[in-house]
């Protein structure tokens, strides 16, 4: 691809603000800038301004507390959604950059739920990732199960309740949830990422405080039983209208109640975590096996489901499907999707000899691809109803 101007944002105002800016600088900055971009950071607050500025593509940026003083000096981004996409750094036009390609590296609310995606849409430029509604449907595990289902992939046994139905009648909640489902359950807000505000319940005594933590983070409260034997692995998949599977991969270091939750992700490998892995055997903070060591049936039906997700909700550019696999019975389950994970799951990647830059070239093509077969489509319609008034 020729020399673009990619902007770059990341950040955001959910609870994985801080894994957004990892991924954002260490997976997409920097390979993008070895490859002679010119890339535009663009940091959005947790109050949900826009700032850009060199230093904001650094990591000791926000490891040391320097973007507080930054953003308390610096005026927030001017934008034009008009023809695409400008921004005028300080509000000055003089200093308009026009943006080639738009790269969101946004994980969780405002931003990887299809909000961003809602607004790059409008104005007119290519962006790498899913579109807006298959960002939703990811991102929302309810609408991913119920997609799911009517694809004939299964999915473990589900309630769904909203905030407003749990706390106006707790006890009525619950009794459906104790009288529907078998223990042991796991409790989700289904709007968020990176594992925040999932709790396992093993007995009746522990689910309400599982659901005030989950009510906590969403307006809806998803309830589901624990897969048996349990086999938890992960596909991360690239591509547009022919994807590719990278290896299927699966953690190794799990929490006490089996989860692989967000210490175990993202600090330092959980408490049996270690500190690296090894290369092509393990993930990037030796949390994992790649690729997992299944029987060659089972690992290709693992393939398979992962793609028919990827088809039905119609995912684009990049994604990661979780799936969960009862080792007796063999049945891979769908579990949910992550529709930018986190640094791009490139540690997997590597492994199927695709560099990182290799793979942000390949994101920004997917995202040329897409641009050009949505210009395609007629969106406007002519007709004389206005004259009758």
């Amino acid at each position: 691809m020729n020399q673009q101007t990619i902007a770059v944002l990341f950040g955001g105002r959910a609870p994985e603000h801080d894994v957004s800016i990892v991924s954002a600088i260490g997976s997409v900055i920097k390979p993008l800038q070895l490859s002679g971009h010119q890339v535009v950071p663009i940091y959005i607050a947790k109050n949900g301004n826009w700032y850009t500025g060199d230093q904001l593509a650094e990591i000791k940026t926000y490891q040391t507390g320097k973007i507080d003083e930054i953003i308390a000096k610096q005026k927030p981004l001017a934008i034009s959604v008009n023809d695409g996409l400008t921004i005028f750094p300080e509000g000055r036009e003089r200093k308009a950059i026009k943006i080639d390609i738009a790269f969101p590296v946004m994980h969780g609310s405002y931003g990887e739920d299809g909000s961003l995606m809602g607004l790059l849409r409008m104005a007119n430029v290519p962006f790498v990732g899913c579109d807006m509604e298959a960002s939703v449907v990811a991102m929302n595990k309810v609408l991913a199960k119920q997609v799911a289902e009517a694809n004939g992939v299964p999915t473990p046994k589900y309630l769904a309740f909203t905030k407003a139905e749990f706390e106006n009648d707790r006890a009525e909640v619950m009794k459906q949830i104790d009288s529907t489902l078998r223990y042991p359950l796991f409790v989700k807000p289904p709007h968020a990422g990176s594992s925040i505000g999932i709790t396992k319940v093993k007995a009746e005594p522990d689910l309400a405080n599982a659901l005030e933590v989950a009510a906590y983070y969403d307006d809806v409260i998803l309830i589901e039983e624990s897969v048996e034997n349990l086999i938890e692995v992960t596909v991360p998949i690239i591509g547009n209208d022919q994807p590719i599977v990278a290896n299927v991969e699966r953690p190794t270091h799990l929490t006490d109640d089996g989860v692989f939750d967000f210490e175990t992700k993202y600090l330092g490998g959980g408490k049996k975590g270690g500190k690296g892995g090894k290369s092509g055997k393990q993930g990037a903070q030796g949390y994992s096996e790649i690729p997992a060591k299944l029987p060659e049936k089972l690992y290709r039906s693992c393939e398979d489901v992962a793609l028919r997700i990827y088809r039905a909700v119609g995912l684009l550019g990049i994604a990661r499907i979780d799936l969960l696999i009862d080792s007796k019975t063999n049945i891979v389950y769908f579990n949910e999707i992550n529709p930018m994970p986190g640094s791009l799951y490139a540690h997997n990647w590597v492994t199927k000899g695709v560099s990182n830059v290799a793979l942000v070239e390949k994101l920004l093509d997917y995202a040329i691809d897409s641009f050009t077969k949505r210009a395609a489509v007629n969106t406007t319609f002519s007709t004389n109803f206005l004259k009758q008034f």
